[in-house]
């Protein structure tokens, strides 16, 4: 039986002036799932997101992750926090938020030299994430003068130095050419093949197909309306257009025939 890894048991959460995000959210993940957050803009998202990595905390409700509740008198506790964000990984949307140094390098090496490792294991392990991810011509060059896709690289390569147990992700293609998305969904899919726990935020139905069996779909009140099978919702039309994922007039899953470059067993 899987271990669950997350799990939200009546959680509420509210933005400073009052506005109300969720209110008696109910969820669980289990480790090892690759689990796609589908929800129109503003459906909340990226506040969720945020709750699964410790960014924020509900106002409400309990939040566990790891078998331990996670609330900000928890994560005030230094080592708690620093081996909670070694375990989950956040991918940002954009990638500019994540970077901060001066050299690539240096960008993937900041995680792994706040854990106390030794010099040769930070390099190490800076090293084989840039081979396994085909860095090595970025290296010694700024963040800042990159491309959006090789910045979405570095970012990617930053978390993964850090061998985390989640990945979680927001909008993770947005603004990337189809090659680099393709690069990234392959990538995805060997990582969830070896153990890795997938969390991906999108609006995206061609991405949900591609990486994940299970979908969480949010509608524009914040309401968790659909808890199943990706496939199942990708041909629920009507749910899709209530939730304002795609109008009256959009091609969807279900119509026709498709070929499709992601098969998952």
């Amino acid at each position: 039986m899987a271990k669950t890894l997350f799990c939200l048991q009546g959680v509420g959460f509210t933005y400073g002036r009052g506005i109300e995000v969720f209110h008696n959210l109910n969820l669980k993940i289990d480790e090892g799932e690759s689990v796609c957050l589908l929800g129109a803009n503003g459906s909340g998202k990226s506040t969720l997101l945020k709750i699964l990595c410790g960014l924020v905390f509900p106002d409400e409700g309990r939040f566990e992750a790891f078998g331990r509740e996670i609330n900000e008198e928890v994560m005030e506790n230094d080592r708690i926090a620093q081996e909670f964000h070694r375990r989950v990984g956040f991918i940002f949307q954009n990638s500019d938020a994540q970077l901060f140094t001066t050299r690539v390098w240096d960008e993937i090496a900041f995680g792994p030299m706040q854990l106390a490792l030794s010099r040769g294991e930070v390099k190490q392990r800076v090293d084989d994430v840039i081979q396994m991810l085909k860095l090595e011509e970025l290296k010694e060059r700024s963040p800042y003068l990159l491309s959006g896709g090789e910045k979405k690289k570095v970012a990617v390569a930053s978390v993964l130095v850090l061998n985390p147990e989640v990945l979680i992700l927001d909008e993770p293609t947005n603004g990337l050419d189809p090659r680099t998305q393709r690069w990234l969904i392959d990538l995805l899919l060997e990582l969830n093949h070896r153990g890795c726990t997938i969390i991906t935020s999108t609006h995206n139905l061609e991405l949900a197909h591609a990486l994940s069996h299970r979908a969480l779909v949010l509608s524009e009140l914040h309401q968790l309306v659909f808890d199943g099978l990706t496939s199942d919702v990708l041909a629920d039309r009507n749910l899709l257009q209530e939730v304002n994922l795609i109008d009256e007039y959009c091609h969807v899953h279900g119509e026709g025939q498709h070929i499709h470059r992601y098969v998952h067993n």
